[in-house]
Formats: C-alpha cells, structure tokens, sequence
C-alpha cells in the first residue's frame, strides 16, 4: 500500500478502516482477475485514489461530516455514475454525479458495488458502448 494511503487509512475509525479495506482489496483483486496491470494507489483531493492505465480513476473515503457513510467516487466528467443510477438506481444510493453513497449501518450490495468498480476500471475500453456494456 501507498506511504500516503496507508497514513490515511490508520486515521479511520476502525470500523471504516475494515470496511474500506475490504473495498481497496475489492479493487486490487478486480484489476488482477480482469489483467489491467498493477493499480496505481496515492492520495488525490486529501482522499485515496486508485487507477489503472485503461481505467477511470476511482477514489474512496469516509468524512467526520457524514460519520455513518463512506463514499466511492467517480470522475464526474464521465458516464459512470449517470449509468450506475440507471442500472443499479433501486439498489444503490447516490451523491449526485459523483459517488456511490455506503451506509456504514447497512451491508453493502457487495455484487452491484464490484460491478461498477469493474466498469470504472475498464472504462476506456467500454465508454463507447451504450449502458457502457453493463
């Protein structure tokens, strides 16, 4: 793990730290079954970014101003979320055109949650596509 992401996963509460760790394995583990390459792990916007080179960059991060929710964030200049919501639009909780909202209280839709990760990672690939092939 990144220096830089490892500093700032230490400072979650625990909880969250298992919960976004489960979720950074989620993603490491997605890049190597679908052989992107190696995920490139850092800290952008003070929140930990992970990106692979035919990807769209994917960040994660808990907020003391929101303590019961985590949040993956998407680019918001593409067609991700806007898809997500279209797809997974009953299952999954939004923030406008930029994340996917996890109810720390509430298990996560583990299946639809890996599926958008996939998408993301493989968004240069699919963004042509309608529905981006989901």
């Amino acid at each position: 793990m990144n220096r830089d992401v490892e500093q700032h996963f230490a400072n979650y509460p625990e909880d969250v730290r298992v919960r976004l760790g489960h979720l950074r394995e989620m993603v490491i583990e997605l890049a190597n079954e679908l052989q992107l390459g190696d995920v490139t792990e850092c800290l952008k916007w003070g929140e930990p970014s992970f990106s692979v080179s035919k990807g769209s960059p994917l960040r994660m991060d808990w907020k003391a101003s929101s303590p019961t929710n985590c949040f993956l964030f998407f680019h918001c200049q593409t067609r991700l979320v806007e898809t997500f919501k279209e797809v997974y639009g009953t299952e999954l909780v939004f923030q406008g055109n930029r994340a996917i909202v996890l109810n720390l209280a509430e298990p996560w839709p583990v299946s639809s949650i890996r599926h958008c990760v996939e998408i993301a990672l493989t968004y240069h690939q699919r963004k042509h596509l309608p529905l981006l092939g989901m």
